[in-house]
């Protein structure tokens, strides 16, 4: 995912963190067309009658997102680094009442992107990819953040280095390493 290159959007960002509403109100406009790509990319592969549409997850972020006292913003890859860390948890929020309301029915699935796919492309259980993310954040917050960015927000290496602050080459190799890692856990899950 290419980052709009506004660089209105950072200043509006930083604005919105200083408490400035009317920051927020024009911040909107800019970001929605990339939010709902993001939304897309999230949903990609969904089964044809899932409920939850991209507009809708995107206005469920940008209100979650709205709502959070005291968030400062670094720029605008940092600002759609957690709107893909929103979306996930609203995704997996949805997949957990769904399971929860058919009691052991078949879990929610979702294909990854060829592009930022585990080893052999394949259908994907988002609660259990939600639980082995989080066993994957207690043995390295790094990688999982790496998985959460490349994987849900669709930034490329280049975008998830800055906003980890570390470089592409190191991005690249505990995506690999967490690709792998997450890829056993879920084999066995299985």
């Amino acid at each position: 995912m290419t980052l709009p290159k506004s660089k209105g959007i950072t200043e509006l960002l930083k604005r919105w963190s200083d408490g400035d509403a009317a920051a927020l109100e024009e911040l909107a406009p800019l970001v929605y067309n990339q939010l709902r790509r993001l939304a897309r990319e999230c949903l990609a592969g969904e089964r044809a009658d899932h409920t939850l549409q991209s507009t809708a997850l995107v206005h469920e972020a940008y209100l979650r997102l709205a709502g959070r006292a005291s968030v400062h913003w670094q720029n605008r890859a940092h600002f759609f680094a957690v709107s893909a860390q929103m979306m996930r948890r609203i995704l997996v929020d949805h997949a957990r009442r769904r399971l929860a309301a058919k009691r052991g029915a078949n879990p929610f699935l979702l294909t990854l992107d060829e592009s930022v796919a585990l080893p052999r492309q394949r259908q994907i259980d988002l609660v259990a990819l939600d639980d082995a993310l989080n066993s994957l954040s207690r043995l390295d917050e790094r990688q999982s953040r790496i998985v959460e960015l490349r994987f849900f927000g669709g930034l490329s290496l280049e975008n998830t280095s800055r906003v980890l602050g570390v470089s592409p080459a190191t991005v690249k190799r505990e995506w690999a390493t967490a690709r792998a890692w997450l890829y056993q856990q879920m084999s066995r899950e299985e």
